[in-house]
């Protein structure tokens, strides 16, 4: 008997069998899509559809995809040298480090692996620096909804109990306070606290930014109390909001910022910037890593900068925010599933009835080609890639607009 399956239905069949039998199911039923190549801010699965793609790998894929600069760099550097160790020198890592830290009015670079890692870096720098000082500080405080890692560290200072209650007996030394609350910070703030952690956009809760005020007060009141400030920028850092780091535009000077997801392009990268006087805290011995800082992953990242300058993307993030803010609001009149808006540059939440945002995303992706994130059951987040054209955008718009009618007409 003849098989008359489509190649390329098999590969997305064989993906997931395999990933059925052999993977941990920490992501469950997946979209049923495997994505074969890419260009620009389009995705091409195995079966040869094209998608436009307002995920951008949730913040990672700046560049979109086949950059040639990137892809250019990424195997020069592979065909060279792809790992040598920290116990040497290295040139890329020394040249990401000065680029970096001026780009974000910081001293010193610290360079790992992901997100995750950077905010350790941090938690355990804000520690030593009171403990080499004979005047330890064991609290750390983090915004409740608030997502900065899934170790055991940081997936405590998540302040979501569905992250990090299964985990328990958690790591102490964590609270947590009211997400844009000055009250809650102040009743929170002990001599006790080493650090406060703070998203100026809560990413994975469905993008929510702090208001102007309360970042200027909670850096003031970090100040007063003696305890460090550090915004993690893994997701709204890299130019996504219009400014190179979401603190910048609130006009706030951080004591230490973390960064991943879009610093590689794609490549896994973190960073931890820093104050010259914290850095001094960290003696040789007290903190490092295998992997980061390696050769590869920093050419990528240098690359990464280079289009950033050459594209200016952190202008293009701005301009193409205001235009997505403004279709959306327009659509928000038009359309009464619709109900709230929120956006900080190429960051944007658009929350609908609840639970159509399941059922919006899988409408986009087969009736549209589109595809968008659900964070829950009545919010879309949209990270798309900084290159996104405007014509982009517009075509985003009209599909939604028309997924929208949709579900409205089965609601």
């Amino acid at each position: 008997m003849t098989d008359n399956t489509n190649p390329q239905d098999q590969r997305l069949a064989r993906t997931m069998e395999a990933d059925q039998a052999a993977y941990l199911p920490v992501f469950g039923q997946r979209i049923p899509l495997v994505f074969d190549h890419g260009q620009g801010c389009r995705l091409t699965a195995t079966d040869g559809q094209d998608y436009l793609d307002m995920v951008g790998g949730i913040a990672v894929n700046v560049l979109g995809y086949a950059n040639a600069r990137l892809t250019d760099t990424i195997a020069r550097q592979a065909a060279r040298l792809i790992h040598s160790s920290n116990l040497y020198y290295i040139e890329q890592q020394a040249e990401l480090a000065l680029r970096l830290t001026k780009l974000c009015g910081q001293d010193r670079a610290f360079f790992c692996n992901s997100g995750a890692e950077a905010n350790e870096a941090a938690f355990k720098l804000a520690r030593i620096y009171f403990y080499r000082q004979g005047k330890p500080r064991g609290r750390i405080l983090s915004a409740r909804q608030s997502f900065h890692g899934r170790t055991l560290a940081t997936v405590t200072a998540t302040g979501q109990p569905k992250y990090n209650q299964p985990y328990a007996p958690l790591p102490p030394g964590f609270d947590y306070v009211a997400f844009n609350d000055l009250t809650s910070l102040k009743q929170q703030l002990t001599p006790d606290t080493a650090a406060v952690i703070l998203e100026l956009v809560q990413g994975e809760s469905g993008i929510h930014p702090v208001d102007q005020a309360y970042a200027q007060a909670a850096r003031e009141l970090c100040t007063q109390n003696g305890s460090l400030l550090i915004i993690d920028e893994v997701q709204s850092g890299m130019g996504r909001t219009g400014h190179f780091l979401a603190a910048q535009g609130y006009g706030i000077k951080p004591d230490m910022v973390t960064l991943a997801k879009g610093l590689g392009g794609g490549l896994p990268i973190g960073a931890l910037l820093c104050r010259e006087q914290l850095a001094a805290a960290f003696h040789p011995g007290d903190h490092g890593s295998t992997f980061g800082g390696g050769p590869l992953c920093c050419s990528a990242a240098l690359a990464v900068l280079d289009e950033y300058e050459r594209l200016d993307l952190t202008h293009q993030a701005n301009l193409r925010g205001q235009q997505l803010t403004s279709g959306l609001r327009q659509l928000q009149k038009e359309h009464p599933l619709l109900k709230e808006i929120r956006s900080a540059g190429l960051m944007l939440g658009a929350d609908l009835q609840e639970p159509l945002a399941v059922a919006l995303r899988d409408d986009l992706r087969t009736q549209e080609h589109v595809l968008v994130n659900a964070t829950g059951p009545a919010t879309l987040r949209l990270l798309p890639p900084l290159i996104l054209t405007e014509a982009e955008a517009e075509l985003f718009l009209a599909a939604l607009g028309r997924g929208l009618t949709r579900l409205e007409a089965r609601a």
